[in-house]
């Protein structure tokens, strides 16, 4: 009862960032209940993959693979989470908030009987007591709600099966300092006719040719800049410095930045060394994807903007009076 279950999501044997994420926070999720770390690994020739994720902290990984589980297909995937979650019982089932973990939660939940949360930003295990009952070692899944006008802590204290998928960026990444020794348990795979319900005939991916999440360096901007056009001088800018552009949903809305560019809780979730905010107010809802940066450094002619709460350096004024001095300050400085 006491297992942390990660699904780490993969594509032709390569696995998705948040999965990895995931095993970081699911590692001090089974530590705060004295309990064991897994990694669920389903796919084609996925060994070493299952191998990997004892990097993060996992004590055991479960390994299923077979040549009809390459691609991802909605019902076999979730035929065999549903069996392994309805015969063990682990206390907390984390998915990754994708295409993929957003078609296949839901479903396991459903059939199981699990409680589950969307889109988390934040989980943490505490004590509760809930309609005059005491609840040990509960899952607190963290999320903005309301169109993230608020942030809401959600309980399942009925259910003893608790899921969440999270978002990519929101977890912090990194290597488990002394890693367990590799412990797999691989478990047959039996085909069912209703396997090949659904078939992929073709399938056509274009990558996106912006990566902002590896971005060290992002450059901003919000609606109050005006302008498509004056989006030039934060194109600019970030050239100068090696940074990326991004924008507000504001901004995205009303044209000035390509939608891919996008920062925040309906966008992405980023966490540079360097974020500088220009004409952006700092509503909750872009906060919520890059107030863990290391460095930020907002520009707004509002003093009492809510990016100001957050930012490490603020500078009210015109953007268009400021960023053009930016840019000839670090001309100056790179002759």
């Amino acid at each position: 009862m006491n297992e942390v279950w990660v699904f780490i999501e993969q594509r032709n044997s390569k696995p998705a960032d948040v999965s990895f994420e995931l095993l970081s926070k699911g590692r001090k999720l089974a530590n705060a209940t004295n309990g064991f770390l897994k990694s669920i690994v389903i796919g084609k020739n996925v060994r070493s993959l299952a191998e990997e994720t004892f990097k993060y902290g996992v004590n055991e990984s479960i390994l299923i693979q077979h040549n009809d589980l390459e691609e991802y297909k909605t019902i076999p995937y979730s035929r065999i989470l549903n069996e392994l979650v309805h015969q063990r019982k682990p206390r907390v089932v984390l998915f990754g908030a994708t295409v993929t973990g957003r078609d296949l939660a839901p479903r396991v939940a459903s059939n199981t009987k699990s409680g589950l949360t969307a889109d988390c930003t934040d989980l943490k295990i505490s004590d509760v007591k809930y309609l005059n009952k005491d609840y040990k070692n509960l899952l607190l899944q963290v999320r903005p709600a309301f169109g993230g006008n608020i942030i809401a802590t959600i309980i399942t204290p009925e259910t003893p099966v608790q899921m969440a998928t999270v978002r990519e960026g929101v977890m912090e990444k990194h290597l488990y300092e002394t890693p367990f020794d590799i412990k797999i348990e691989e478990i047959r795979y039996e085909p069912s006719e209703n396997d090949k319900i659904i078939r992929i005939i073709e399938q056509y991916r274009e990558e996106s040719k912006v990566n902002l999440k590896s971005a060290p360096i992002i450059v901003a901007g919000g609606y109050g800049l005006g302008s498509k056009a004056n989006f030039s001088f934060l194109y600019e800018l970030a050239h100068l410095i090696g940074g990326e552009v991004a924008g507000s949903r504001a901004a995205v809305d009303a044209g000035f930045v390509p939608a891919e560019r996008q920062v925040g809780q309906t966008g992405v979730t980023v966490r540079p060394k360097l974020y500088i905010a220009i004409g952006i107010s700092g509503a909750i809802q872009h906060r919520a994807g890059m107030q863990e940066s290391n460095k930020i450094i907002a520009v707004n002619n509002d003093s009492d903007a809510p990016i100001f709460d957050i930012a490490h350096y603020g500078i009210v004024g015109d953007a268009m009076e400021v960023i053009p001095l930016f840019i000839e300050e670090y001309k100056n400085k790179l002759k």
